[in-house]
C-alpha cells in the first residue's frame, strides 16, 4: 500500500476475528517503531509484546474488558522509562562523539565534543530529574531568569518533562500502528486501563509508566464502529 492507503486504512478496531496473526511480523512492526522520532533522542521507552495467552487474559481485565482487550490475539504495551535518562545520556554522548569524529572536519571537532559533552553530560541529567517537584522548581527558576535575555523553553518542570517522554512514546505507538496497517493488521490504542494491574502484571519497577496499550489482531467485520468521522479540515486547519 501506498503511505496514503496505509493511513487510510487504519481503523481503532474494537472487535477482532480468532484468527492468529504472526508473532515475527508484529515484532519487526515494533522493532519499526523504535525509528520514530524522539526528544534529543533519548528513547526514553520500552515495548512489552505480550503473546502469551495467560498474561493476555489478565491485561484484558487490567484493560476493563473492553472488547478491544478481550478478543486481541497480541497487545504491545508502550512503557516510558524516564528512569532511563542517566544511561541514555551516556549512550548518546558516545554516539555524537563518534559522529563528530567520523563526520566533522578536524578543526571543528574538538569544540562539537565539547558541545555534545555539555548536552548530554550535563543539560539532559538536568532537565530529566525528578525530586518531588524539586528539581523543576529549581529548573522553572533558572529558565525564567535567562528567559529575560534571550528565547528559551519554560516548560522545563518535573511534570513537563514527563509529558515530553510520554509525546515521544506515543510517536513510537503512531508509527507501529502504522506499520501494521501496512501488514494488514488491526490495531487499537487503549488508554482506558488500570495503571496499577498492568505494572503488576509486567513487573515494572517505579520509574516505569504505561504511555499506551495496544491490542492487535485481524478486525471482524463488525469491528470498526460504522463510519470514520473527522472535524472539518476547515475548523482545525490555520495558515500564517
Amino acid at each position: 500500500m501506498t503511505l496514503t492507503e496505509v493511513i487510510n486504512y487504519r481503523r481503532s478496531v474494537r472487535n477482532y476475528k480468532d484468527i492468529s496473526i504472526d508473532t515475527e511480523k508484529v515484532k519487526h512492526c515494533i522493532a519499526l517503531a523504535t525509528l520514530a522520532p524522539n526528544s534529543s533522542n533519548m528513547q526514553l521507552w520500552e515495548f512489552y509484546h505480550i503473546t502469551t495467552p495467560e498474561i493476555l487474559k489478565q491485561l484484558a481485565v487490567a484493560c476493563l474488558s473492553q472488547a478491544s482487550a478481550t478478543t486481541a490475539q497480541q497487545m504491545v504495551i508502550f512503557v516510558t522509562r524516564q528512569d532511563f535518562y542517566k544511561k541514555r545520556a551516556k549512550e548518546m554522548m558516545h554516539l555524537e562523539m563518534q559522529n563528530v569524529q567520523k563526520n566533522s572536519p578536524k578543526e571543528k571537532q574538538a569544540k562539537r565534543i565539547k558541545n555534545w559533552k555539555m548536552y548530554y553530560g550535563r543539560v539532559m541529567p538536568f532537565l530529566y530529574a525528578r525530586f518531588f517537584g524539586f528539581f523543576g522548581l529549581v529548573r522553572k527558576i533558572a529558565v525564567s531568569i535567562v528567559g529575560l535575555f534571550r528565547p528559551i523553553v519554560y516548560q522545563v518542570s518535573e511534570n513537563d518533562m514527563r509529558v515530553v517522554v510520554h509525546k515521544t512514546c506515543a510517536l513510537a505507538a503512531q508509527t507501529f500502528m502504522l506499520a501494521m496497517a501496512d501488514e494488514k493488521y488491526d490495531t487499537c490504542p487503549m488508554e482506558g486501563f488500570d495503571s496499577r494491574k498492568v505494572k503488576r502484571i509486567l513487573k515494572l519497577p517505579y520509574g516505569a509508566e504505561v504511555n499506551m496499550i495496544i491490542s492487535c489482531g485481524i478486525r471482524e467485520e463488525n469491528g470498526v464502529w460504522g463510519d470514520r468521522m473527522r472535524i472539518p479540515f476547515d475548523e482545525v486547519y490555520q495558515e500564517i
